[in-house]
């Protein structure tokens, strides 16, 4: 796989060594089994996957280089390049300004650029109507282009399928940046609806079996599928793709879920369902898949509590987070500097959608050490990972060093 050049900031030498540690050790990765680092008072349990994925590195080396290039330019992202605060502030510092949010909403107006202004597509691509509004500013809007080739891979299927005349239903977050990328690239070439969850899906499913009037689809699914969609004529032939940074397991069952109602309504047999439901299980994202993995094998060890590292927008580090969460108390943190103390930290409630602080939230042991699952998003830097660790060993005064440490894994 290609290697990229990012900024020596972002990296870290003690997770380095660790991950191409097991990755020559386990290189088709079928090893999900975390790295135990035993400090003493502390074992930390360290995910197999985590971190920046190809699509991150990919676009983090593209800002820098355009930066770097251009210096005297006025560059411009289109919103936040990857949901992680800290590449996203060091941006800031550097000069690149956002035109919109994350919602899509305007922070700088459209009439202000002019030809001789780069601006810089996400990680999570764009729509078809902003590449069109930046070709009629004069902009090009390929010229630095961060999308990830594994969403532009959806996009691509997402088109062979529409083209083959079934409708698409896009498993995402109606609002993320990628899901609407998405929505607009598919229904360029078929009829699209976006379904958030399974529950929505099972919705879905009533009015594709007939059991609910076709005009109520229009308001429970405002703002989700395309323009000129008919319920009666656009939901007799699917396929499902997803945003690249849900569960796969959900986007699998949504599939599985839609492809079962019809073949049950249709009543017909796996050999007997392709006109009805096309395959699209090649649209999963392979970090994505990775790093869920990853937690999942992370799971099957015994932890007293975890915490999860990235962006507090970030939708794949949400559903690590509720992965961790189904086995022992999670703490979802930023950075470092949300480990306050021993006894407090600070971290994001993903139902409640507000940060909190919580007391106590290192057990005290007695009988033997205690044990940490540590693991983050595809858009988390190693370096932020090498802090939480540190500042977590700060807690505990009597540790063993990280080169001894580092060792005995090496040795192993």
């Amino acid at each position: 796989m290609k290697s990229f050049s990012i900024p020596v900031f972002y990296k870290s030498d003690l997770v380095g060594q660790i991950k191409e540690f097991r990755r020559k050790k386990d290189k088709l990765k079928k090893d999900f089994t975390p790295t135990l680092l035993d400090f003493g008072p502390v074992t930390l349990l360290l995910a197999r996957h985590f971190g920046f994925c190809y699509g991150v590195e990919n676009a983090v080396e593209i800002a820098y280089k355009t930066l770097d290039e251009n210096q005297g330019k006025r560059i411009f992202l289109l919103s936040e390049m990857i949901h992680n605060p800290l590449v996203n502030e060091d941006l800031l510092a550097r000069g690149i300004q956002f035109l919109q949010d994350t919602s899509g909403n305007t922070l700088i107006p459209w009439d202000e650029l002019t030809p001789e202004d780069i601006v810089i597509v996400p990680a999570f691509g764009t729509t078809l109507e902003i590449e069109r509004k930046l070709g009629e500013l004069g902009i090009n809007p390929y010229a630095y282009n961060t999308t990830c080739p594994f969403v532009e891979k959806v996009w691509n299927r997402a088109s062979q399928i529409g083209n083959r005349g079934y409708t698409l239903v896009v498993h995402g977050k109606p609002n993320h940046e990628e899901t609407r990328a998405t929505f607009s690239h598919s229904q360029s070439h078929a009829p699209t609806v976006v379904v958030k969850d399974l529950k929505q899906a099972q919705r879905l499913a009533l009015y594709m079996t007939h059991q609910l009037a076709p005009e109520s689809f229009y308001t429970e699914f405002a703002g989700q599928y395309s323009e000129n969609f008919e319920v009666g004529r656009d939901l007799q032939r699917i396929g499902v793709v997803n945003q690249t940074t849900m569960l796969a397991s959900d986007t699998q069952g949504i599939a599985d879920f839609l492809k079962r109602t019809l073949m049950e309504h249709h009543q017909l047999d796996e050999k007997q369902i392709e006109p009805y439901f096309a395959n699209t299980r090649d649209t999963l994202c392979y970090a994505t898949n990775d790093n869920q993995e990853a937690t999942v094998g992370l799971l099957q060890e015994p932890a007293d509590l975890a915490l999860v590292i990235g962006g507090y927008n970030s939708s794949n580090t949400t559903h690590l987070v509720e992965l961790c969460e189904t086995k022992l108390p999670t703490y979802f943190i930023e950075s470092a500097d949300c480990l306050l103390s021993h006894h407090e930290i600070s971290h994001f409630n993903i139902h409640t959608q507000q940060a909190e602080r919580s007391y106590h939230y290192l057990p005290e042991m007695s009988d033997r050490p205690l044990r940490m699952m540590i693991t983050c998003g595809a858009s988390c830097p190693d370096s932020m990972v090498e802090e939480v660790i540190r500042r977590v060993l700060s807690f505990f005064p009597e540790s063993k060093l990280e080169n001894e440490v580092l060792e005995t894994i090496l040795a192993s």
